[in-house]
């Protein structure tokens, strides 16, 4: 009987099944991953019914249920149906188009403080509405919707175009360097508008504090198309962002098309954004908190982080707005006011622990 030859070390016998030590830590992975998404599936039930049912009037949560899946209810199930579900409805699109979007351009750029505001497209929504309210006669919350998106449209393609002339491309620098110029530019004509106009300047402060009250169903009906199509796009380039993080060479080397990733990835995030802040004003730290959130959560894997970002974002502006509710009834604090105190204590600590780089 001939004797058998020796496997080198590490390489298993025909026929047997892969080493024990290696499929255990993706199954662990896969499971806690799946623990945390069905944890924050069911913090956005809960949000959904407080928002629902606490506010001005408090209603109990069987109202609710009958008011939204039976149509009854009475007085208390016409404020549901006609004012909190449209505001809810609201509160999910646009914390989850601003958590997509926060983590697209902090993809795009390798940038862990970037947000909607990194490529100018809050500053360009926001002149867009002043400039519509100034010159355009818009007076109405579906005006300011179009003039907003068109305002966050071109300062992206304004801050692409800047970055892409120089030599050497559109680097993450020179995309950020390239943003904060032309929302600097924008403030001031923002700033320059309102000044010498003080009717413009009562009327836009409402929309650039930030909120979800007062949007009705027509609203909604008006947004979701971009902010559907704004997903698709990010959600597209979610692998593109995984090798974009290894470094530009690196992703190239992997064939992957960086401009393409770079245009795509900038159009989803400008759609999401521009229809968030066009709906809801310049709602803050939602686009910067929730990647980070998400990351801590399911590692840095991108379809992951944007996966848990779109559920953690509605919870968080959504709760925002509850505690808005609360805090001095019977009136209330707008949700921009309230994500603003919210993500300020959570930079600060993301600065503490020293997780942006120097």
């Amino acid at each position: 009987m001939p004797a058998a030859v020796p496997l080198p070390v590490g390489v298993p016998p025909t026929g047997a099944g892969p080493s024990p030590k290696a499929s255990p830590r993706p199954a662990r992975r896969r499971a806690a991953t799946a623990a945390v998404v069905l944890a924050a599936v069911c913090a956005l039930a809960v949000a959904v019914l407080l928002s629902l049912a606490i506010g001005a009037r408090q209603i109990a949560p069987s109202v609710v249920f009958d008011a939204v899946f039976h149509g009854g209810g009475g007085e208390d199930g016409e404020v549901v149906r006609d004012l909190r579900v449209p505001r809810t409805l609201i509160g999910l699109m646009v914390g989850a188009a601003l958590a997509l979007s926060g983590t697209v351009l902090q993809g795009l750029t390798r940038n862990p403080i970037a947000d909607p505001g990194i490529l100018g497209i809050s500053q360009g929504a926001s002149a867009g509405v002043v400039l519509a309210i100034a010159f355009a006669g818009i007076h109405s919350l579906l005006g300011y919707i179009w003039f907003a998106l068109i305002g966050a449209a071109l300062a992206t393609v304004a801050v692409y175009a800047v970055a892409h002339s120089s030599r050497g491309g559109a680097t993450p620098v020179k995309l950020a360097l390239a943003g904060a110029a032309i929302s600097a530019l924008l403030a001031s004509v923002t700033t320059g508008v309102l000044a010498t106009r003080s009717a413009t300047l009562d009327e836009f402060r409402f929309w650039q504090v930030g909120a979800i009250a007062g949007r009705d169903a027509e609203v909604v009906t008006r947004i979701w198309p971009f902010l559907l199509l704004g997903a698709v796009l990010a959600i597209s380039v979610a692998r593109g962002l995984d090798a974009l993080a290894l470094g530009e060479d690196m992703a190239k080397g992997l064939g992957r098309n960086v401009a393409a990733v770079r245009i795509v990835g900038g159009a989803g995030a400008t759609l999401l954004a521009g229809a968030a802040v066009a709906v809801a004003g310049p709602l803050a730290f939602i686009g910067l908190a929730v990647p980070h959130m998400a990351r801590r959560l399911v590692g840095s894997a991108h379809g992951r982080v944007m996966l848990l970002g779109a559920l953690i974002g509605p919870v968080m502006l959504l709760g925002a707005d509850v505690v808005g509710r609360i805090v001095f009834p019977p009136g209330e604090i707008p949700a921009g006011v309230m994500t603003a105190l919210i993500g300020v204590p959570f930079l600060v600590a993301l600065v503490r622990r020293k997780e942006v780089p120097a």
